[in-house]
Formats: structure tokens, C-alpha cells, sequence
């Protein structure tokens, strides 16, 4: 008798999404709706509310049938996101982990509906890894505390409807080292300015944590958590874009729009960066760290 696959990719692919749903929780895979036509939560707690329960399960989508399906990471499965953007794709970075054997056994392959790819991958429960983002590779890995659209799935880019489609299955795969990914997709630091190093170090640290406390934020202040969030990276060094990459997918999973989460980083930096010494005491009433901050 053959091994099933990780993924049931090419059994829903086919099917309504309300059916694909509830195949996705028969195989033990926790899913959650997503509005559709997008990747938003259309749940109160987003991805925490996920769930094998087939009479929840059947309950959101006779609701809403058009409901995207998102399935949680880091315990039943890993996925690598290779992003494609107008400014620029993953798959140059993608190339380099194939060719150092890092990135090879994947389970299942899906394209996503921007062109990019999802590789997924079994996640080893006796060391679960928490989910990174790497802009600059424009690489994202979805472990714990992550989630993903999956197929049969539907994204409206531009006003056309376009589908997350299986395109490769080699049944169970391997766990992958993200660790080591994330390490080899980390730029170098300058050799003459060693110091640099312990500052990014810093940064990456910091800003993990506090994108891991933005993700469970909960309640009507979730904009207020965003806007301090983007402060604390502000003042450590962080870039708009950089800020944008640790904190667009916990803001998205609280809820959040991109419009709103772009404009709130804004926001964040014109407050935190101009002439910071001399304004900070202005704005601590503003963002000062909450004793449940990290």
C-alpha cells in the first residue's frame, strides 16, 4: 500500500472549496477561512482559530462558501514562499538552496497566484521552527506561528481571479533547515566593520520578537500594537522596507489591511526617526512600551 501524500493537493483541486475544506481536516490539517479573493482572516483570532473540527469546519463554509482556505504551518507541515514582486523574485535565491542541497526535498509544489511558488515541507514536531521573512531574497518561510492559502484557493490581482495550482508532488519529502536557509540568505556583513554584525544580529532578534507579539495581539487596539511595533523598529535602525517585511504578515493575520499596515509604518517612522534624541520624551506617551510589550 503506497504512502499517502503530505498534501491532498491533487484530490481538492477539483473540488468546491467548501469540499476541499473538509478533505484538508479529514487528513488532521487545522484550517481556517480567509475572505474571499484574498488572504485575510474572516476570523475573529485569524490562523489561531484553525481547526479539524469537520462540523466547525462545515459551519464556515456553508456561511461562506466562496471562503479562501488557510492551513496553519509548523506543525503538520513547513512551507518555503518564493515571492515574486514588482521589485523583484525569489528564485534566483531559490537556485542557490537547490544548489547547496538545502532546499531539495520538498513534498509538494504549488504555484502561487502571483507566479511565485509554495514548497512544502513535513514539519519535524520535535523541533518546530518559527516562521522568518527574507526580503532582500524575497524568500519567506511559513513554520510556527505561520500560515498559507492553499489550493483550490483564489486571488484577485488587478481585478483577475487567479488560482493557487499543485505542480509537483514527491509524496512525504523531508524536514527543511530554515535555520541554515535563513543564514545562508542573510547578507554578509562588511569585513572592516565587524561591529555592524552585533547590530544586525540585534535587529533580526528584536524585531522576531516583536513581530511574534504583534501576531497575537488581540482587540480593537490592534492598530495602536502595529504603530508601536513599527516605533521599536524605527528606533533600531529599521528601514520602511524592513519594517514592512518583519511586520506585514503578523498585522495581516490580526487582521489588518495592507493599506492600513503601509500607512501605519509610515506614520510609525515620520514619528520615531526625525531628530529621535531630542523627541523622545515627545513621543513616549505615544508608543512607551506597555508593561505586556516585549
Amino acid at each position: 500500500m503506497s504512502e499517502a501524500p503530505l498534501m491532498p493537493h491533487d484530490q481538492v483541486a477539483h473540488l468546491s472549496l467548501r469540499e476541499a475544506a473538509l478533505v484538508y481536516a479529514r487528513a488532521g490539517l487545522a484550517v481556517f477561512p480567509c475572505w474571499p479573493g484574498s488572504k485575510k482572516p474572516a476570523t475573529t483570532h485569524g490562523y489561531r482559530e484553525a481547526t479539524i473540527d469537520l462540523e466547525r469546519v462545515g459551519y464556515w463554509w456553508r456561511r461562506n462558501p466562496q471562503a479562501n482556505i488557510g492551513v496553519t504551518t509548523g506543525t503538520r507541515v513547513d512551507v518555503l514562499d518564493i515571492d515574486v514582486h514588482a521589485g523583484g523574485t525569489g528564485f534566483g535565491a531559490l537556485q542557490r538552496l537547490l544548489d547547496a542541497g538545502l532546499a531539495r526535498e520538498w513534498a509538494h509544489a504549488v504555484r502561487s497566484p502571483s507566479g511565485g511558488l509554495h514548497l512544502y515541507y513535513p514539519a519535524d514536531p520535535d523541533r518546530p521552527q518559527r516562521s522568518w521573512s527574507r526580503s532582500s531574497a524575497h524568500i519567506d518561510f511559513r513554520g510556527q506561528g505561520g500560515y498559507v492559502i492553499t489550493v483550490p484557493s483564489r486571488i484577485t490581482i488587478a481585478g483577475d481571479e487567479r488560482v493557487y495550482e499543485p505542480v509537483g508532488q514527491a509524496f512525504r519529502g523531508r524536514p527543511i533547515p530554515a535555520d541554515r536557509i535563513r543564514e545562508l540568505l542573510s547578507p554578509s556583513p562588511p569585513a572592516r566593520r565587524p561591529a555592524l554584525s552585533s547590530v544586525v544580529a540585534s535587529l533580526e532578534e528584536h524585531a522576531l520578537r516583536i513581530g511574534a507579539w504583534l501576531g497575537h495581539s488581540e482587540g480593537s487596539d490592534r492598530n495602536e500594537a502595529l504603530f508601536w511595533a513599527a516605533c521599536r523598529l524605527a528606533e533600531l535602525g529599521a528601514s520602511e522596507h524592513d519594517t514592512w517585511a518583519y511586520l506585514a504578515e503578523p498585522a495581516d493575520r490580526i487582521g489588518l489591511s495592507h493599506r492600513e499596515t503601509l500607512a501605519t509604518i509610515r506614520n510609525a517612522h515620520r514619528v520615531a526617526i526625525p531628530d529621535l534624541a531630542s523627541t523622545h520624551h515627545r513621543h513616549t506617551a505615544t508608543y512607551a512600551r506597555p508593561q505586556d510589550r516585549p
